[in-house]
């Protein structure tokens, strides 16, 4: 499709959709900022081949797989695959040519364009590879099951019920596809804000722990999440202190492996459970607040505080 063409026309098959297609449409609306039908593009539901052969956007209909000529079927004979063998659906197809630009055009009102590669390679081998295994029949997670609250299922509730008006239609379905495709659109939004957040954070942990007086403590200026960072590049952090929304300042262990709870160092048996005066008697600190029994995470009035917390929780051991 050329920029010239202002109101592409949209085609995909008509009769019962599936999360494959209906995702497509919502990646397609995204990438080129289309609004909705009749507005600013044509959304034609068919399997004629004249139609077809007319549209701009061809996707799980029309048995050609061509994306310099905008046509993304999957079910012909030689139809492309992944570099591990499994089988495109036509969302992985169209993910392929626009999914990068559907999320940088999400990331674009917080300036955050940057991460639209790291986020689209993500949601490729999270989402996208998902659709093609259960639109296909295969999984590499064993054997495909019907999922009652996962998106496919929830994406094929929509279609019309055998014995509606709409089932025999053959246009039946076109409303309620573009409601699945909306779903889709919130899904995808959520998820790609989601990792736009976590990017941001990892960026920003390794930002503080660059410029950390001690390597075994992280200190954050705002609360946000730590621990894949501190995970994925091996930061060898064993406290990590950052402002509570009631003011205080926490002290975080971290644990061994992501999931666990245990700790790479718990905070001071002699602290465990203790409280405001008590606890600063213990600690020599005067503005500590409290730590758990458990010893996984302390508090102290103040930044410096906290920092003294934990520098002291490292000598003591």
């Amino acid at each position: 499709m050329t920029a010239a063409q202002i109101h592409p026309i949209l085609v995909t098959h008509s009769g019962r959709f599936h999360c494959d297609e209906v995702f497509a449409y919502a990646i397609l609306r995204l990438a080129l900022a289309l609004v909705e039908p009749g507005r600013d593009h044509s959304l034609i539901r068919t399997r004629d081949p004249a139609v077809v052969g007319s549209a701009d956007i061809v996707w799980d209909v029309g048995t050609v797989f061509d994306p310099a000529a905008c046509r993304f079927d999957h079910h012909q004979r030689g139809a492309p695959l992944r570099p591990d063998g499994t089988p495109y659906s036509a969302a992985g197809l169209i993910w392929q040519v626009y999914g990068e630009r559907a999320v940088a055009a999400l990331l674009a009102p917080s300036g955050s364009e940057r991460f639209a590669p790291a986020i689209a390679a993500e949601l490729d081998e999270s989402v996208l590879r998902r659709i093609d295994e259960l639109d296909n029949g295969i999984s590499a997670q064993g054997p495909v099951v019907d999922d009652l609250l996962g998106l496919g299922r929830l994406i094929g509730d929509f279609n019309p019920v055998w014995d509606s008006s709409e089932a025999d239609s053959p246009q039946g379905g076109n409303a309620a596809f573009r409601e699945a495709a909306s779903l889709v659109d919130g899904v995808l939004r959520r998820r790609v804000e989601a990792l736009r957040a976590r990017l941001k954070a990892d960026a920003e942990v390794l930002a503080a722990y660059a410029a950390g007086a001690d390597p075994r403590i992280l200190v954050l200026e705002r609360g946000m999440p730590w621990k894949t960072a501190a995970f994925s590049h091996e930061l060898p952090v064993i406290f990590t202190v950052s402002p509570a929304a009631n003011g205080n300042w926490m002290v975080d262990t971290m644990p061994p492996e992501p999931g666990s709870f245990s700790q790479r160092q718990p905070l001071p048996e002699a602290w465990a459970g203790l409280e405001g005066p008590a606890l600063a008697a213990a600690s020599g600190v005067a503005d500590a607040v409290f730590v758990h029994v458990r010893r996984f995470v302390g508090a102290a009035q103040s930044r410096a505080g906290a920092i003294e917390m934990a520098r002291l929780a490292l000598a003591a051991a």
